[in-house]
């Protein structure tokens, strides 16, 4: 669902994929997040934006109306 909300993610910001993990968990950082990812474009966005790599940083307490989350579960839970 790409272009509705940007979606924050657990990610802490980093400039550059180098030495993420290969099974796209979440990458282990150092010392505090300063800033978190969101994905995906938003209702705002140009068309070539609208992609889950497209990514976006802005503090834990950011907020805006092209900002959101998606809730997710494990199957059974």
């Amino acid at each position: 669902m790409h272009g509705n909300v940007w979606e924050w993610v657990e990610d802490c910001w980093v400039g550059s994929y180098a030495g993420a993990p290969v099974d796209a968990s979440q990458a282990v950082t150092t010392g505090g997040c300063t800033h978190r990812v969101l994905r995906g474009g938003s209702w705002v966005s140009y068309p070539p934006f609208l992609r889950s790599a497209d990514r976006l940083r802005d503090t834990p307490g950011g907020r805006g109306n092209t900002y959101g989350f998606r809730l997710a579960r494990t199957p059974g839970g």
